[in-house]
């Protein structure tokens, strides 16, 4: 018991005994009483005192007991503030944050790092600007010819020109080809007549040439425009009546046709030493017992395939590694990945094969430190424990972007990021020790340091990316098209999708127009030549001098 209670007590006991009332102040009660009042009290003023004194004891520790009640109430209570706040935070973040991953700058840089354009980028003649566009000469001249303001003369042309330049467009045209096979009839005997072989078409007999064919295939899946739109655009320009559903059944019918170079690619795919995986949703509208569908996407660095599945299950990838020839896959952290490398390699042991290794995408991990973000009324700023780990991640890009500037200099540079990965690490481990479990930011220490293994795979290796962006930008485009046109309506409509969304972005990686190179490989397979992937094609303009800009 604290001396000043016990002091209280004996002052309030010795007032009792003098059956007087006294006011005291605070200060005078809590006086402590003197050997000589201690010495004067008999047995039964001391026994009061102790009684006293318990009961005051027993009072002082229920209300520690209380305080400490109170306080485990209210960490609790802070933990889920921050709890709730972190999810505020999330879902606007989600509703008003920019869809860019780029950090940025500070405002006060931000005037000198802006790159303004030079003059000379505005004032170029188109000619200039697009060197393989056509030219159409126009002479501008007067059928009567002037008059001299000076001396009223007649004028005569000089030679000497004004010279302009201006963009113009011809609209599509829709036209008609009316074909005529010439018969041909023996003149002695008459008895036979033979009639010219027609031409080879994707789909003989068909109403669409094959450039129409193309052009709506193309349209769809390159250009992620719905057929009902395409038709609607005809209309516009004139030509009114043309059926959508028989143009999507002639793209799928395309894609029929070129289902062996689908297979050609996919093969280029899985002999690449390094693969890349992801996934998206997709949704099957009819013609299957499950809505729920997934595209699955794996590339290389110059060729990718699609392919859609009813289930996200990690059998789909298993089955894709077991078949392939990779030494290094790279994905995100999604768990069905993992298993499914370690079945592929006890599948590849019982065949002599090198392991797997799993490299995992570093752009998901600097996503984590981007979700904590603290809100004021003037502006949004990143807590300081996040920007750390946003800062050490711009410092390991600008590296990067060293390496893609000298290749040679790959494994230097690679080595030189280590101190950064271990510095994060260093502030991860103590992030789980100083943050709520569930914060986002213990969230993102805690996947940083379980996947730091696979985070830092890149640094052995030079050819192994920092992360799997390659494989989002090739699932980019089925993304968007499948808002405009919602999902496919049958299991053969998901392949066609596949087949053209292997070519349109097997061309994309390689920098080939994919208008020319879908020419080129029909007029290949209707002619009986070798087929070949987008990459060889682009080997081939290469050589040719040809461009190969998409």
């Amino acid at each position: 018991m604290p001396v000043g209670l016990l002091h209280f007590s004996c002052n309030i006991f010795c007032m009792k005994k003098e059956k007087e009332t006294i006011t005291l102040t605070m200060e005078q009660i809590l006086t402590p009483l003197s050997d000589e009042q201690l010495k004067s009290l008999t047995h039964s003023e001391l026994l009061v005192i102790a009684r006293n004194e318990q009961r005051i004891r027993m009072q002082y520790e229920a209300l520690h007991q209380r305080l400490e009640q109170l306080e485990a109430l209210n960490k609790e209570l802070q933990e889920e503030k921050l709890l709730i706040e972190n999810r505020y935070v999330k879902v606007k973040s989600m509703l008003f944050d920019p869809k860019s991953e780029r950090q940025s700058k500070d405002k006060n840089n931000e005037g000198t790092e802006k790159k303004r354009k030079g003059r000379g980028d505005t004032t170029r003649l188109p000619s200039e600007r697009y060197p393989n566009a056509k030219i159409i000469e126009k002479n501008i001249t007067l059928e009567t010819l002037p008059t001299c303001q000076c001396c009223q003369g007649e004028m005569e042309d000089s030679g000497m020109t004004e010279t302009s330049e201006y963009l113009t467009v011809i609209p599509k045209q829709y036209l008609i080809v009316r074909q005529h096979r010439h018969k041909y009839r023996c003149p002695h005997c008459h008895g036979d007549i033979q009639t010219a072989p027609a031409l080879p078409r994707i789909l003989p007999g068909s109403s669409y040439s094959d450039g129409m064919i193309i052009d709506a295939a193309l349209a769809k899946f390159c250009d992620l425009i719905p057929m009902e739109r395409y038709c609607a655009m005809a209309k516009r320009q004139g030509f009114e009546g043309l059926p959508p559903h028989s143009l999507i059944n002639a793209v799928s019918k395309l894609a029929l046709f070129l289902f062996e170079v689908y297979k050609l690619i996919r093969k280029e795919t899985l002999n690449s030493a390094l693969i890349l995986g992801d996934e998206t949703r997709h949704r099957m509208l009819e013609g299957s017992d499950t809505a729920r569908w997934y595209l699955w996407c794996f590339s290389s660095a110059t060729s990718c395939f699609f392919e859609y599945h009813d289930t996200r299950a990690g059998e789909v990838a298993t089955n894709i590694l077991t078949e392939s020839q990779c030494s290094v896959f790279m994905s995100d952290a999604y768990q069905g990945y993992g298993k499914a490398i370690r079945e592929a390699n006890l599948i590849r042991k019982s065949r002599g094969q090198a392991p797997i290794v799993e490299a995992l995408c570093n752009a998901h991990a600097r996503r984590g430190f981007k979700e904590p973000k603290k809100f004021n009324e003037e502006n949004r700023s990143l807590p300081a424990e996040a920007k750390y780990f946003l800062d050490q991640y711009e410092e390991i890009y600008k590296l990067e972007k060293k390496i893609k500037g000298s290749p040679e200099q790959g494994r230097e540079l690679r080595a030189s990021m280590k101190i950064y990965f271990e510095n994060m690490h260093a502030k991860a481990e103590a992030g789980l020790n100083s943050y709520s479990s569930h914060s986002a930011y213990y969230e993102a220490c805690q996947y940083y340091l379980n996947q730091y293994h696979g985070l830092t795979r890149c640094l052995d290796d030079p050819s192994i990316p920092l992360d799997n962006n390659q494989s989002e930008r090739q699932l980019r485009n089925p993304v968007v098209g499948r808002k405009t046109w919602y999902g496919t309506h049958s299991e053969d409509a998901a392949q066609a999708a596949a087949v053209h969304q292997t070519l349109v972005e097997s061309c994309k990686l390689c920098k080939v127009n994919p208008r020319a190179y879908y020419d080129a490989i029909t007029k290949a397979i209707q002619m009986g030549a070798p087929i070949f992937t987008p990459s060889e094609f682009a080997k081939r303009q290469n050589v040719n001098g040809a461009t190969t800009s998409p």
